[in-house]
């Protein structure tokens, strides 16, 4: 019982590599079972979440400044047209960072679970997905 309530509390803390393995738990025993999956899983929280180039702040201002450029060349009337492409580009820009945001965080989760699974079949079990 209070190996279960180990693995319980190493799932939590390393997030989601180890939800998403499934192991074919027939002729294994239980107590190595546990002891390797928690191993496994500390190794794959060590994998690194790629930030995002850049803060929230300077994605928007790439995006502005991009914008405002952008709409000065196109014709714009002057510091309007280069107004409207800065709030363009600022909109933009924060669009952006949020996708590559998400786009990082799917990442990691992918190599999370490949550690995961990688660490759990060169143990000798046999990972199902």
């Amino acid at each position: 019982m209070r190996a279960i309530l180990v693995l319980c509390f190493a799932s939590l803390i390393s997030g989601h590599a180890t939800a998403n393995i499934v192991v074919d738990k027939s002729n294994v025993d239980e107590k190595d079972y546990i002891y390797d999956h928690h191993q496994c899983s500390e190794l794959a929280s060590q994998a690194k979440l790629e930030q995002a180039g850049g803060g929230m702040v300077s994605g928007a201002a790439k995006g502005a400044a991009v914008g405002a450029a952008a709409g000065a060349i196109s014709g714009g009337s002057g510091t309007s047209g280069a107004q409207t492409g800065a709030a363009i580009g600022l909109a933009g820009g924060f669009l952006q960072r949020n996708s590559d945001k998400r786009n990082n965080k799917k990442a990691h989760e992918e190599e999370q679970k490949l550690i995961m699974r990688n660490c759990m079949t060169n143990r000798g079990y046999t990972v199902l997905n």
